[in-house]
């Protein structure tokens, strides 16, 4: 796992940007200038410890910066015949494309994202893994280009700092996150998952940009004792492939079924103790997991190191998690994965297991069974009956989601978002002063492929997945995740929706994992990786916080005064408080990078 970067000019900042990113790689950092360009990279090394596996590399005018890891790469290397130099991942990818070009990314495993440089045809090709585990962005006008791992790293290397992008505001209040191309500042972008562009400036003066990867959703599997067989194999060559490197590789434990999983097959399929790492609260117990954990710890015989968290310790990281972030990010998890990421640094380990992925593939979120609900009454409808509605949906609107949902069925509007969703399109009229527009996408036919992938494209991949990176990056650890091995997601995809409904959320991933942890586990309330957030930052800084999103608002002028005050009041009664904690974290950002 390491830090890309990238010009297209030469410039004085170049180093000091570079070493921006040296948490994302701090074992070798190196740059070089090829024909009035730079290239720069921070490794953190993990595959193939050597010297000569060190970055920019360079084999015959084809050089690269490339951060990830390529999980089937010994495979490629035998079945390609390809002719290597190192034992690197980084070396496969220089010896594909002369092979194939730019046409082999659907032939790698793993997590990537690169830049590749052709000094004889003076082209450029960079590209980002599927479902967008590694960051890329990027900077093109004016003839200037400038890429990177880390958008702090472009900043430096811009004259002057960009305006502030309004629609990555909009779709983060609904979102946790901006998504797509959207970055919080202007012609700064991402490339997104996926994806990859060519860039030939004798060619062309843009960018040319292609999807590689899209998910197919014809069901091809009818029957569940395939289902079970297949997908049971499927896990264990996922988690055996994400045990290849040259350091220890330990895992993430939360208590639920996922993580517990996980940790199980890495056991059995090791055959040793492994080191697993949670988190827990001093107060507030009910957001505490850590009893959960060692259930699953003592059954599989692990080396368990709990990490317990009070307040001052989460107050004392909150800053620095929201500096790690970058961007505005409403997931408030990435507080305690800071502290407990910090911890497993500490502790010398570079690399572990994760269970991200399972709740989006397996229907994990309750949610689920509940939309089906509302699809299935959307289907039971009449004309008369929907026109009906229509004449007196107004006046069944209050701030309840069961109201909203209602009004979508009956305006014809996209019924599911995403899981995330915070502020809805009614709530985000009220709070702009003039709401920044955007295109959303269209949804599939079937509901549940629709949930499926809306939430592995939005809520996963631009939400968790760079929670995970950044902060993870932050103390230079890198985090595998398993279940979203493309060969299981691809499958998961092809079965057919009936069987991966069954009784219950994650129907048939409990069948499996009833074979390896404690049916405890199993069937346990579902629970998501959460905090005290709301209770420690109220009681740290009160009504400052309301205060600072007033102050921030009296300079961008974006927001509705009066509707900031209603939320910031249903706040203070529990409600709203991932609405009210998105304002606050975006007026804290805004604040500093555009007034302080």
């Amino acid at each position: 796992m390491c830090g890309i970067l990238g010009t297209n000019f030469l410039s004085a900042n170049f180093e000091q940007a570079l070493q921006i990113q040296n948490n994302r790689g701090p074992d070798y950092q190196n740059s070089i200038k090829v024909e009035g360009k730079q290239f720069g990279h921070n490794r953190l090394a993990i595959i193939d410890l050597n010297q000569e596996a060190n970055q920019p590399m360079v084999f015959d005018d084809i050089l690269i910066v490339f951060n990830g890891e390529i999980y089937n790469y010994k495979e490629l290397i035998i079945d390609e015949q390809l002719e290597c130099v190192t034992a690197s991942d980084t070396e496969v990818l220089i010896r594909l494309y002369q092979k194939y070009q730019t046409d082999f990314l659907n032939k790698l495993n793993g997590m990537f994202s690169f830049c590749l440089y052709d000094m004889k045809k003076e082209k450029y090709f960079c590209a980002r893994d599927r479902y967008g585990k590694k960051p890329f962005f990027y900077y093109f006008k004016d003839n200037k280009f400038i890429f990177a791992s880390s958008i702090k790293s472009v900043l430096k290397l811009l004259d002057k700092k960009p305006n502030l992008n309004k629609v990555a505001v909009n779709k983060y209040l609904q979102y946790f996150v901006s998504y797509g191309e959207d970055t919080f500042y202007q012609n700064i972008l991402k490339l997104e998952a996926a994806t990859y562009f060519t860039y030939e400036p004798k060619k062309s003066k843009e960018l040319v940009k292609k999807r590689f990867y899209k998910i197919n959703t014809y069901k091809k599997i009818k029957d569940e004792p395939t289902a079970l067989k297949d997908i049971e194999e499927l896990l264990f060559k996922s988690v055996e492939s994400r045990l290849v490197g040259d350091v220890e590789v330990a895992s993430l434990l939360s208590g639920g079924i996922d993580s517990s999983l996980i940790s199980a097959l890495y056991t059995k399929i090791s055959g040793k103790r492994i080191n697993t790492f949670s988190v827990g609260y001093d107060e507030y117990k009910n957001y505490c997991e850590l009893d959960y954990a060692k259930i699953t710890a003592k059954h599989i015989n692990s080396n368990h190191h709990p990490v317990i968290i009070g307040k001052k310790e989460y107050i004392d990281n909150f800053h620095d998690t929201l500096d790690a972030l970058e961007e505005p990010h409403g997931d408030s998890a990435a507080i305690p994965l800071n502290i407990l990421t910090q911890k497993i640094h500490q502790s010398g380990i570079k690399t572990v297991l994760s269970g991200e992925g399972s709740d989006e593939i397996f229907l994990g979120y309750d949610n689920y069974s509940k939309f089906l609900k509302y699809y299935e009454f959307e289907k039971s409808l009449s004309q008369g009956q929907g026109e009906f509605l229509n004449t007196i949906i107004s006046a069944l609107q209050n701030n309840t989601k069961e109201s909203e949902y209602l009004r979508r069925i009956v305006k014809k509007q996209t019924l599911y978002n995403s899981f995330g969703e915070i502020y809805t399109d009614i709530q985000r009229k009220k709070l702009f002063n003039k709401v920044p527009t955007y295109k959303a996408e269209k949804p599939k036919n079937d509901p549940l492929d629709w949930m499926s992938y809306i939430d592995l494209k939005i809520w996963l991949g631009e939400s968790l997945l760079s929670k995970v990176d950044r902060i993870s990056m932050r103390n230079s650890l890198e985090v595998r995740t398993p279940f979203l091995d493309f060969n299981l997601v691809n499958y998961m995809f092809s079965i057919e929706s009936s069987i991966k409904v069954g009784n219950t959320n994650k129907h048939l991933l409990k069948q499996i994992a009833g074979k390896y942890i404690p049916q405890t586990i199993i069937n346990r309330t579902k629970k998501g990786f959460n905090s005290p957030f709301n209770e420690w930052l109220n009681e740290e800084y009160g009504k400052s916080m309301f205060d600072t999103i007033i102050d921030v608002n009296n300079t961008t002028k974006l927001f509705n005064e009066a509707y900031i005050r209603h939320i910031y009041e249903l706040s203070l009664n529990r409600k709203f408080k991932q609405h009210f904690y998105s304002l606050f974290i975006f007026s804290l950002w805004f604040k500093k990078e555009y007034i302080s």
